[in-house]
């Protein structure tokens, strides 16, 4: 997919796919780690026609900006590119689209968009909501257990392994033998992004998004219960019509991280896909592909 360059309001520069009519409803859609705009390659291929889909890579990924201090990966700084983006391509309102992490900036797009009115639906894709999250790794030992990366990722110890190995060291060191993602993504895709990873500058800003994270995540020894202080945020219900899209064998997000989420997010739909890992939108596009159709149609007449 051919790219362009943008020049953000804050002077990060972002690799931008914009494809499609430009007078049609905007779709921006939002990939995660460890990946790239191609996250979303079957989905922009499959509604380019009908929808202008713009897929950036975020920053600190791949050939767009990446400043190598963590305080520019905080939240609302990543929040704020999404915006600014849309201002720098004359898109006033758009769907949010977002996986992994993503998707959680999305969950801050579209919080800040029914306030603003830009933003009329989301669409997340194996991205819990922050508040849920924030509990269930309180609570849950299966995630509490596979949210432990996030320690590995943020603990500065490991950064002579990813100067010397890029992102596939410490990837390899947190994952180990669940680093494989089987047989379902294309050979020169792989090819592709474990190439990237070994962009030093781009692997430090990769992990700076989680750096710069304020969830804290606790050790396995650690009490299983909310803290007094420390806990979830305090965020309003999302009441846009929102999509989640679902993925059950994600082994570092289980569907636990589905209870409760219709109180946080009144006009919701859940589809939920069998038989597939963490990274749904390619493992299995035609799931993803349909639900979208079905959610895009039915929410027409919000766009």
């Amino acid at each position: 997919m051919e790219q362009i360059r943008v020049t953000l309001a804050c002077g990060i520069e972002l690799d931008v796919v914009d494809t499609g009519p430009r007078d049609a409803p905007v779709l921006v859609f939002l990939h995660g780690f460890p990946e790239s705009h191609r996250t979303w390659r079957h989905q922009i291929a499959h509604l380019s026609g009908r929808f202008r889909c713009i897929a950036p890579d975020q920053r600190g990924y791949r050939g767009s900006s990446k400043p190598q201090n963590v305080e520019s990966y905080t939240p609302d700084k990543l929040i704020g590119d999404v915006f600014q983006l849309a201002d720098a391509l004359g898109v006033g309102k758009f769907t949010i689209v977002g996986h992994d992490w993503g998707g959680a900036i999305a969950w801050g797009v579209a919080l800040m968009g029914q306030m603003n009115g830009r933003v009329n639906r989301a669409v997340i894709a194996n991205a819990p909501h922050p508040v849920g999250f924030a509990r269930l790794v309180w609570t849950n030992r299966h995630q509490r257990e596979s949210s432990q990366y996030m320690r590995t990722f943020r603990d500065t110890s490991n950064d002579a392994l990813v100067r010397e190995l890029g992102l596939g060291g410490i990837l390899l060191k947190a994952f180990g033998d669940r680093l494989a993602t089987g047989d379902r993504m294309e050979p020169e895709e792989r090819a592709a992004l474990t190439s990237e990873w070994a962009n030093v500058d781009a692997a430090f800003g990769m992990l700076n998004w989680y750096r710069a994270s304020p969830l804290y995540v606790p050790a396995m020894d650690e009490p299983y219960a909310v803290p007094a202080e420390g806990g979830p945020p305090d965020l309003p219900p999302l009441t846009l019509p929102t999509l989640v899209v679902w993925a059950l064998d994600d082994i570092a997000l289980p569907p636990e991280n589905l209870d409760g989420l219709e109180a946080m997010v009144p006009n919701l739909e859940v589809v939920k896909v069998s038989d597939c890992g963490h990274f749904v939108p390619w493992e299995a596009p035609q799931a993803v592909n349909a639900a979208m159709d079905a959610f895009l149609t039915r929410t027409a007449t919000d766009a």
